[in-house]
């Protein structure tokens, strides 16, 4: 699969560039040859298994770990060479973070405001994550979607032009999960930049602009979220029930076809069925598709490749 070379935005330029994207240890390759382009205000979700080298990646543009070649801009600044003041203007809720648990939510965003010249203030950011009602709660009592919402008010207190947000709901339930997408929305209505990694694809389908695949280190796949994958991979499916067993067909107009079948069997077949494919069949369409070639590679010529 050929993958387009990012280029110009229509309303403004990149926050974050990367081109030829490259990390080695050794023989081995853990991200390969990636190029892509995050714009201002937008909402990017960066997918991929487990593996497949988008830690890394996300490690390199955060300035954690040096890369091996290729060329990455942040913020206009090269991570590798970049001063405190450029990591001043970033957020970073990782997907495990160590509050302190004796403190209260107000004190630990308080100490974390001192540490930038123009912070927001304290009650509004407290009020934006929906934790003004337990500013005076010590953090080791509150649950586990309340403690992420701390996370997010120590990442965006210093007015960070990008932040970054690893798996942000894992272990959440889903009334959690729905309240803190609503945050985000809210963030980036406040034109934060945010760079998301998730293994929900239902919330990347929820909250993104576009998404990037990584997959065995390659970028396998970039483009809005409903356009991803391609018209063909997007082909709704009728499956229905009849006497002669369970039958499926793909369809560009479904609607032809369940009328066709209506009027063939002189009523609604049973178990009948339109699915249209989500993100996450594409996905998982996407990320199968490169396993298996990589599997097939490796077995042709005896290399191993992550």
């Amino acid at each position: 699969m050929t993958i387009p070379e990012p280029g110009h935005h229509e309303s403004t330029d990149a926050v974050v560039s990367v081109r030829n994207l490259a990390k080695r240890y050794g023989a081995l390759t853990a991200v390969d040859g990636v190029s892509f382009d995050i714009y201002r205000g937008e909402t990017f979700a960066l997918l991929g298994p487990n593996g497949a080298g988008k830690s890394t990646t996300i490690e390199i543009l955060e300035g954690f770990r040096d890369r091996s070649s290729g060329d990455v801009s942040v913020l206009g600044r090269d991570p590798q060479k970049a001063d405190l003041a450029w990591k001043a203007q970033l957020g970073i809720v990782l997907q495990s973070s160590a509050e302190a648990a004796h403190v209260s939510v107000r004190e630990q965003v308080e100490q974390f405001a001192a540490y930038y010249e123009n912070p927001r203030d304290v009650d509004e950011v407290l009020d934006a994550v929906g934790l003004a009602e337990k500013a005076k709660t010590r953090i080791g009592k509150l649950s586990g979607g309340q403690r992420r919402r701390v996370d997010v008010a120590l990442g965006v207190i210093g007015r960070p032009q990008l932040l970054f947000l690893d798996e942000p709901t894992t272990g959440f339930d889903p009334e959690a999960r729905r309240h803190f997408w609503e945050l985000i929305r809210s963030l980036k209505a406040d034109g934060t930049t945010i760079l998301l990694t998730t293994h929900y694809l239902d919330e990347a389908a929820q909250l993104a602009d576009r998404v990037a695949v990584i997959a065995n280190g390659r970028l396998v796949e970039i483009g809005p979220v409903d356009t991803i994958g391609g018209a063909d991979a997007r082909v709704p499916v009728v499956r229905w029930r009849d006497a002669g067993g369970l039958h499926e067909e793909r369809t560009h107009t479904p609607a032809a076809v369940v009328s066709r079948l209506f009027a063939a069997g002189a009523g609604e077949p049973r178990d009948l069925e339109v699915i249209r494919p989500t993100l996450e069949d594409v996905y998982l369409d996407l990320v199968g598709t490169q396993v298996t070639d990589a599997a097939t590679t490796t077995e042709s010529t005896g290399a191993a490749h992550v």
